[in-house]
């Protein structure tokens, strides 16, 4: 309760001030130096620093992963790396890219909405011309919209891109990002409300000696499903996991498509190289330990796996496989899978 001065005091202060004995400023509150922050309901901060770094380090993965898929499909130099991670309002992300420009609709499945991929003209025209057959090193960019043979190259680059950014997310979720359209005009692509908030991730790209960049937004109804996991704690121990069955099946599903050498091993026998030279068509070798019905050995890679014997199949040279000579155990498997988990 504020306490309420008597007369006697108040004539005591207004004698002191005309005395002079008294400054009428001592009597002044002191200034507030509470730091004070500025809050704009318009655009309110709805992703943390934490979640935002975290962001950073999951796409600077995509980048390096983007780098070298789009290097080997355009056998040229292309660099990818993380400029910036921004979170700022849908309208302001449309009105920052030029037009026409590359503008892919993806689909961010299981997550619920959609998501962008913008990419510079300057890069789009760079990568089609290299595609072409052209060494993309004009300075002049054209100023027209995708040809519809220009359009369906762009889609099968942009689904390259997608496959790494599975990969990139896969620590915090299973995404499988699909290709909807293509658009070069920003006004058309409002996939949600101008004043929703919108994380940014500006990507620099250099095709060759051409400059540009490529902007991933995800607007924050997307990625609210998720907003929990987007933590430091949860990315680290994701890595941390180990070989766990979930683990495992990934690394199974990858080698199941990785290309090996089957050879099937009649025998062996140790002859000069002019003897080698001089085979022709029709001529006989003799081979050590082996008889007529004698097995095959299958070999897969360097390692002898099944036991097979020979035939044909029409007017083809086959082999019937017998039975398998060893099995790869479970543990031998997780053994190899945590030997090879960061090379695939």
């Amino acid at each position: 309760m504020t306490e309420v001065l008597s007369q006697d005091e108040i004539d005591q202060l207004l004698t002191a001030i005309n005395a002079g004995e008294t400054e009428p400023e001592d009597f002044r509150p002191a200034a507030d130096t509470r730091k004070i922050k500025i809050y704009d309901f318009k655009r309110p901060d709805k992703f943390s620093k934490e979640q935002i770094r975290t962001v950073s380090i999951m796409h600077e993965t995509f980048a390096r992963l983007t780098t070298t898929s789009l290097s080997a499909q355009l056998r040229s130099m292309v660099h990818v790396h993380v400029a910036s991670v921004d979170q700022l309002t849908y309208e302001e992300f449309i009105r920052s890219i030029p037009t026409p420009t590359t503008l892919a609709i993806i689909n961010m499945d299981p997550l619920k909405g959609n998501a962008i991929l913008e990419i510079d003209p300057a890069i789009t025209f760079s990568i089609i011309e290299r595609l072409f057959g052209g060494t993309a090193e004009g300075t002049k960019v054209p100023q027209h919209e995708l040809t519809d043979i220009e359009q369906s190259v762009m889609e099968g680059i942009i689904v390259r891109i997608l496959g790494n950014m599975r990969e990139a997310w896969a620590t915090v979720i299973d995404l499988r990002p699909r290709l909807g359209q293509i658009d070069t005009n920003p006004q058309f692509a409002q996939i949600v409300p101008p004043t929703e908030m919108v994380v940014l991730v500006t990507l620099e790209t250099k095709v060759g000696e051409v400059e540009g960049m490529m902007n991933f937004c995800i607007p924050y109804l997307t990625i609210e499903p998720i907003i929990g996991k987007l933590s430091a704690q949860f990315w680290y121990s994701s890595v941390r996991r180990g070989t766990t069955t979930e683990n495992l099946n990934v690394l199974k599903e990858k080698l199941a498509t990785v290309d090996v050498n089957v050879v099937a091993e009649i025998g062996k026998i140790q002859i000069p190289v002019r003897d080698v030279l001089s085979l022709r068509m029709g001529d006989v070798i003799r081979l050590y330990n082996v008889r007529v019905g004698d097995t095959f050995s299958l070999n897969i890679g360097n390692k002898k796996k099944f036991l097979c014997r020979p035939g044909v199949i029409g007017k083809k040279m086959a082999v019937q496989i017998l039975k398998k000579t060893a099995e790869l155990e479970q543990e031998e498997f997780e053994e190899l899978a945590s030997e090879g988990e960061e090379i695939l």
